[in-house]
């Protein structure tokens, strides 16, 4: 049943984690915002929470006034972990682990957008259960945490955990969030708000389908392309391809010159050192871990492949990257 009086208004805290994404922030935030203009009241607090209170720089580099997630968190209804860039950032948010871990034995819903499902990973707050984590940082998480797989899910709410991919997916996940307090027609007027006139469902996918990605339509080229993003670590050969797209390995060979415009080889190394590029820039796997999780035989032949495609070694794609 709606709640049509905010005498208690619930408070959202935020964890930020340096170089967070300013989109999930927004996102996230923003919605909670708009429905305290519709109802005219209080409905949500939000608060920005770091470990000491000390302000927290986003993607765009400006800081955030924040206050301090042992002091405040207590007080929230639920406290989201907000973490883009990579491993050199979320290290800064290790002293929050004990904290999280008090705060859920105390009955606040803990939750991730983006990164921060990673973080909630570290902490063990997600062993058994159902989450989400941005794509980009999906391989990472589950090279650190093969025991936990990722749902490619715009979000996922299970009980008192609730992750997001992050960008404008947390729009559809505060909608949910609001019309579970206040009605779904409620959390209508607040999306409309926003013109975010469609709503997605929980599962729909992150990123653009397969013929978006790749650029064609043709079924069978389709199912090697989709299998290749999936056997990185021990790629398949072109006739096990061949097999799976029912053709033979030279019409195959014809199907990627045809509408790639490129070898089955070709393509297939691609797909691969993207992989390693994104473990390299979101994991702290050595280059001999990446360069195996990629099926690539050494070290030296995943850098030398790397270098053709990228311009750079692999030691040079450390470097900071803000995800969205």
């Amino acid at each position: 049943m709606m709640e049509t009086a905010a005498s208690d208004a619930q408070t959202y805290g935020f964890l930020l984690a340096p170089n967070f994404a300013l989109m999930s922030y927004a996102s996230a935030t923003e919605p909670l915002r708009a429905a305290n203009l519709l109802a005219r009241t209080g409905l949500y607090t939000v608060e920005p929470l770091s470990v000491g209170g000390e302000p927290v720089a986003c993607s765009s580099g400006f800081a955030v006034p924040c206050g301090d997630l042992a002091r405040r968190g207590g007080a929230c209804h639920t406290v989201f972990v907000v973490a883009g860039g990579g491993p050199a950032d979320w290290e800064h948010a290790r002293p929050a682990f004990p904290i999280l871990r008090r705060l859920t034995r105390q009955g606040v819903r803990i939750g991730g957008i983006s990164g921060g499902s990673f973080l909630l990973a570290q902490a063990g707050l997600l062993d058994g259960r159902d989450f989400t984590i941005h794509w980009e940082h999906a391989p990472a998480l589950m090279e650190a945490f093969p025991g936990l797989q990722p749902r490619q899910a715009r979000y996922v709410i299970d009980g008192d955990r609730i992750t997001c991919g992050g960008g404008v997916a947390p729009l559809d996940m505060m909608h949910a969030l609001i019309a579970e307090r206040m009605g779904p027609a409620f959390a209508r007027r607040v999306s409309d708000w926003f013109l975010h006139a469609s709503v997605a469902e929980p599962a729909a996918p992150q990123r653009g389908s397969a013929p978006e990605r790749f650029g064609t339509h043709h079924p069978g080229l389709l199912a090697v392309l989709e299998k290749m993003e999936t056997a990185i670590e021990r790629p398949l050969d072109r006739s096990a391809m061949a097999r799976l797209a029912g053709v033979t390995p030279r019409h195959l060979d014809r199907l990627f010159a045809t509408h790639l415009q490129s070898s089955f080889a070709d393509v297939y190394r691609a797909i691969r050192l993207e992989h390693g590029l994104r473990l390299l820039q979101q994991s702290p796997l050595s280059v001999s871990d990446i360069a195996f999780a990629t099926g690539f035989s050494s070290a030296s032949h995943f850098s030398r492949a790397f270098g053709r495609r990228f311009g750079r070694p692999p030691s040079a794609a450390r470097e900071r990257k803000c995800a969205t």
